[in-house]
Formats: C-alpha cells, sequence, structure tokens
C-alpha cells in the first residue's frame, strides 16, 4: 500500500540501526511497533524476535497486523480466493456511498470494484457467522480485501479526496491478491511466536506492556490518519452510519500526536511510562516536534543517540495544501536506552 509515513523503503535502515545497538541475536528478545500502520516494522523482525506487539489505534490496521504479525499462514487458501473472485457484485454499502453511479455519487471505485467490494466483504462475513472460516482466516481474507481495493481506489494515495474522472489504476478489475509476504509463499510455516495485537491508545496501551525494545513511528504532522484512510476503515468493520460531506467521513479517532499543543506532552509521558530498555523513534525533520525536542525529552530518561537517513517525499504530499519544494526529507531514528 501507498501509504503516508510507510517505512518500507527505510526497513533495512531501522533494522541495521536496531541491532547495531542491541546486538544481532535478537532471538530472546521482545519487539513492539507502537504505532504500527500497515505493520512493515514489525513484519520485518517477526522472524528474528521471540515476541511482537504490535498496536495501532485504526481498526484497518489492526485488521493488517492482525494477518501479518498474528498469523501464522498454515491453512490453504486458494480456494477461499478463488470463491470471491467469482462472485458477482452487489449494490451495498460501499457501492451507494462510495463508487460510480451509487446514490452518493462519490468516484473512490469504479461501479463494478464497488460492487465487488460489497460483494466480498458480505461474503466474508457469512463464512465467519457460519464458522466456515476461523478467526486466522478472517483477518487474513479481510486483510487481502483491503489491500485489493486500495490497488483500484480512485484517489491520490489516500482517501482525504477521491479523483473526478477515473484514472487507470482504478479502472482495472479488482481481483483479490492473498495478503502474505514474498517469505511467507515460499514457507509452509513460519516461526511460531505469541505475538500480541492491539487497538488501542498508545499512551494508555504503553502502561499494560513491557519488553525489551520498543518502536515508535507516531503522525509527524497534523494530517490524521482516521481522516485520511476513512474508507479502509469503513470496508474493514462494514458497519452502518451516515457518511458526512463530499468525501464521506464517518467520525474517526482524533490523535493528540497531530495536534501541536499537544504532541510533546503526550511524547514525554509515553517515555516516562515505557518498560523498555532500548526505545528508536522515528520522526523526520518537519515534524510538529523538533530534534531539540525530542532530545531534551529522551535525555531525561537515559543515553540518547541519533541516526539520520534522507529519503524521498511520500508522493501524495504533492497534492496537498503543504507548498514543499523539497523533493526529499531526512528521517531522524532517535535512541535512547533507559536508565
Amino acid at each position: 500500500m501507498n501509504y503516508i509515513g510507510s517505512k518500507h523503503k527505510l526497513s533495512s535502515f531501522i533494522f541495521e540501526t536496531v541491532t547495531e545497538t542491541c546486538g544481532n541475536d535478537l532471538h530472546n528478545k521482545t519487539f513492539c511497533d507502537l504505532f504500527a500502520g500497515t505493520g512493515i516494522v514489525g513484519r520485518n523482525f517477526k522472524p528474528h524476535v521471540k515476541q511482537i506487539i504490535a498496536n495501532d489505534v485504526e481498526y484497518y490496521s489492526f485488521v493488517l497486523n492482525r494477518n501479518y504479525i498474528g498469523n501464522h499462514i498454515v491453512f490453504n487458501y486458494e480456494g477461499f480466493i478463488n470463491e470471491l473472485n467469482l462472485l458477482k457484485g452487489e449494490k451495498g454499502f460501499i457501492f451507494q456511498n462510495y463508487s460510480e453511479d451509487g446514490k452518493a455519487g462519490r468516484n473512490y471505485f469504479t461501479s463494478e470494484n464497488g460492487q465487488k467490494i460489497d460483494a466480498v466483504r458480505i461474503e466474508i462475513e457469512k463464512w465467519k457467522e457460519s464458522s466456515k472460516i476461523t478467526e486466522d482466516q478472517y483477518f487474513f481474507l479481510l486483510a487481502s480485501l483491503l489491500e485489493s481495493a486500495d490497488k483500484v481506489a480512485n484517489t491520490a494515495s489516500v482517501y482525504g479526496a477521491y479523483l473526478k474522472h477515473i484514472k487507470k489504476s482504478a479502472a482495472k478489475t479488482m481481483i483479490i491478491q492473498p495478503a502474505m509476504t514474498k517469505k511467507d509463499l515460499f514457507s509452509k510455516v513460519l516461526p511460531f511466536q505469541k505475538n500480541q495485537i492491539f487497538q488501542k491508545d498508545a499512551n494508555q496501551l504503553i502502561k499494560e506492556i513491557k519488553g525489551d525494545i520498543l518502536y515508535l513511528d507516531p503522525p509527524y504532522n497534523a494530517r490524521q490518519y482516521g481522516a485520511n484512510y476513512h474508507l479502509l476503515n469503513t470496508i474493514a468493520k462494514y458497519d452502518t452510519f451516515v457518511p458526512k460531506g463530499k468525501t464521506g467521513l464517518r467520525d474517526y479517532y482524533k490523535s493528540d500526536w497531530c495536534k501541536t499543543g499537544e504532541v510533546l506532552k503526550s511524547f514525554e509521558e509515553l517515555i516516562e511510562n515505557a518498560q523498555f530498555q532500548y526505545i528508536f523513534l522515528s520522526y523526520n525533520n518537519e515534524g510538529l516536534m523538533s530534534q531539540k525536542e525530542v532530545q531534551a525529552v529522551m535525555e531525561r530518561f537515559g543515553k540518547y543517540t541519533l541516526k539520520t537517513k534522507k529519503y524521498q517525499r511520500f508522493k501524495a504530499d504533492k497534492t496537498e495544501n503543504r507548498n514543499h519544494k523539497a523533493t526529499a526529507t531526512f528521517e531522524y531514528l532517535h535512541i535512547l536506552e533507559k536508565s
């Protein structure tokens, strides 16, 4: 998925920095990804650690992490995927409210793909209710639907708005593809772990968990993820509500990490309550907190170091009212060894 703040391109940099700091042998370590998003960082560490704790307050993220981090793929999925791809479309909630030719006139999806999303989502729920599939299979199939729908969304990467005309990629017929990593495709069984997946406010959860390595990748700016990815939450939850405004927003969680007057306080509280020896914070040079502010907080609790990495700006920034001329930004990886 083309995701704001995705660490896909930075995953090697993060892994190398963690192993340099904590040692190459992580097999006895518990690794926590507290703002997990699509779970890229947790997936990268999954084969190397004793346990992963993954958390994100957004439900679509919970679904993805419940599959990628919580699941160990041991079932035959081809039959389920084939059945879903053969379904005829239904004029359900997504079609009516978010699709071309739907009653609301919002062009997030073509008419065909909107109806297909409805049909697939309804069928997955039927299978769950009839016990045709297990809980693991349920989240695997939901994650597969979310990723497949995202590939044909008629947006400029985020769901804060839809495009007036159907773009080329959105005009393609949605095909459900299995939500699996490349390593999964070549491995019958992944190493067994008792991983924990949460959907909680990070500052609350940090009081309830403990481990060895804490990785933090909070929002950098005022953009709320619940608004930018509201449609993924709607597909995942498939609940009934009245969509609001031109873009069909649902009620969404508003994070203090996206508020100028609250973010530093939230950060200080989280670091103070963290029961982890090593803490790594991904943040960039355009974030609401400055590098010096972060350093000042971390130094109160132990040994602080900093790593930096230059990388390409997220594409969707060019379509929003940020007017940045720079094509690249600097990622800061703040490191704290708590004393």
